[in-house]
């Protein structure tokens, strides 16, 4: 899977850049710009060619189809968005119980342009004490990979800022749709 999916992402014109470092068994990474379905693909094809494994938290409505199995064997984790639950301990449990674990949260919530970032990734990685990694697809430049990386302080303002400068410089699909767009300010 790995070299196809290098193969398949070369075709297309994609580059991946940055990595997680090799001593980093757990964190949680950011998914953004999240814009549209193919952000997903691309994501999911550079992670089978870095050969990192990863779950990731997807709404359930997508496991309600003929493709929900296939979502589970890549990863998803079902995320029910209609009410509130304990998915911040839910998904900080699994980091106690797991020796490696890289759990990918699209922090925006929805392909819609949303202005507030939702916070759960940030209390997942406060509370199971991991790292987070900043990753990203960039359509401009045809890149996707890993920026920055950082332990959450406890004072989410200021680590904010650390997400949205790096993410100021990231072209989504659709740029409209990205709050952190250079002409959406949040």
């Amino acid at each position: 899977m790995r070299t196809f999916s290098g193969l398949i992402l070369r075709m297309l014109g994609w580059k991946i850049t940055g990595n997680i470092p090799p001593s980093v068994k757990k964190c949680v990474i950011l998914a953004a710009p999240h814009t549209s379905n193919l952000d997903f693909l691309i994501g999911r094809l550079a992670y089978f060619e870095l050969g990192v494994p990863v779950k990731f938290l997807i709404k359930k409505e997508a496991f309600e189809n003929p493709l929900g199995g296939l979502l589970v064997k890549m990863g998803g984790i079902p995320v029910d968005r209609g009410r509130r639950n304990n998915l911040v301990e839910d998904v900080a449990g699994l980091f106690e119980k797991s020796h490696q674990l890289n759990v990918i949260v699209a922090p925006e919530g929805t392909r819609k342009l949303s202005v507030n970032w939702k916070k759960g990734f940030y209390y997942i990685a406060l509370k199971a004490n991991v790292p987070i990694v900043c990753g990203f697809v960039d359509y401009k430049k045809k890149e996707g990979g890993f920026g920055p990386m950082f332990t959450p302080s406890g004072d989410y303002d200021a680590d904010f800022k650390i997400i949205e400068t790096f993410y100021r410089s990231k072209t989504a699909r659709h740029p409209e749709l990205f709050s952190l767009s250079p002409k959406n300010e949040i």
